[in-house]
């Protein structure tokens, strides 16, 4: 399966990730206020949709909002573990998350999708849209590019996506379009590839 083969990727190279893109201060401010203005514009439980290593979970549960999160890479989650002890993180597929339907007001999916074969993205999609309430709001970020064009990633193979692109299997999928985002980076970011952002609201 796709998620054991990217969960493996990241498991070898978790170290290594974690050093150079680990922790918050080490995100560009851009992304920072980004989330941060969706945070804060969001309302009850928060889902860190593909958490990582935990850094964007601490983030938004500084902002004082109940926060779980998940992810497919082993090494990550101990890691967001270890650091962080008083935050809940469970290993789970974003095919099958282990919540109920409407459990959360707001979903993080920050570069969570980018290794994920396009053709696999509506049902996740879907998947997300289940366990968020009537209402509630979705932030993915993304590379952008080509609309589904792979790349050779550092970790493993990922796919660029355009808000136009993510917009229509958002609104097939029980969203509507709220805001979209796109910057080229600066010198000194994790990543030298332009950045997207697409928020939908769960309808």
């Amino acid at each position: 399966m796709i998620d054991d083969v990217i969960a493996a990727a990241y498991d070898a190279r978790a170290t290594e990730y974690i050093e150079v893109a680990g922790s918050i201060a080490q995100m560009d401010a851009a992304d920072r206020n980004l989330i941060g203005a969706w945070r804060d514009q969001s309302s009850g439980r928060m889902l860190d949709a593909g958490c990582g290593p935990g850094l964007w979970t601490e983030f938004l549960h500084d902002g004082h909002r109940d926060i779980v999160g998940v992810d497919i890479a082993s090494e990550f989650l101990a890691a967001a573990r270890a650091r962080l002890p008083h935050l809940k993180f469970e290993h789970a597929s974003l095919r099958a998350l282990p919540f109920a339907d409407a459990s959360f007001g707001g979903i993080l999916a920050w570069y969570s999708l980018i290794h994920t074969p396009p053709a696999d993205i509506p049902a996740i999609l879907v998947e997300l849209a289940r366990v968020l309430e009537p209402g509630g709001s979705l932030l993915i970020g993304y590379f952008d590019g080509p609309p589904r064009e792979q790349f050779p990633h550092a970790v493993t193979p990922a796919y660029f996506w355009s808000a136009d692109a993510l917009s229509e299997l958002l609104t097939g999928t029980g969203f509507t379009i709220s805001t979209t985002d796109r910057r080229t980076r600066e010198p000194g970011e994790a990543s030298r590839r332009t950045h997207g952002a697409v928020t939908a609201i769960r309808t």
